[in-house]
């Protein structure tokens, strides 16, 4: 019998109605997609700062090379 903790308090799923196991189902798909969008944010950040770095190292080139 599988709990989860909610509010400090333990619940047996089990034991929860259907409703209440459909709002666990979507509560656990909503968690999973944001720490996947999490993960995904970060990855594009680091993309991004290198870019940046990319565009400054090249802009610096070409004032002194231009």
């Amino acid at each position: 019998m599988p709990i989860i903790k909610i509010d400090d308090k333990d619940y047996d799923t089990e034991s929860l109605s259907e409703q209440a196991k459909a709002q666990l189902s979507g509560l656990q798909f909503v968690d999973q997609e944001l720490a996947r969008l999490q993960a995904q944010a970060a990855i594009l950040q680091t993309a991004r700062i290198a870019y940046a770095k990319a565009l400054n190292d090249k802009l610096g080139s070409e004032l002194v090379f231009n």
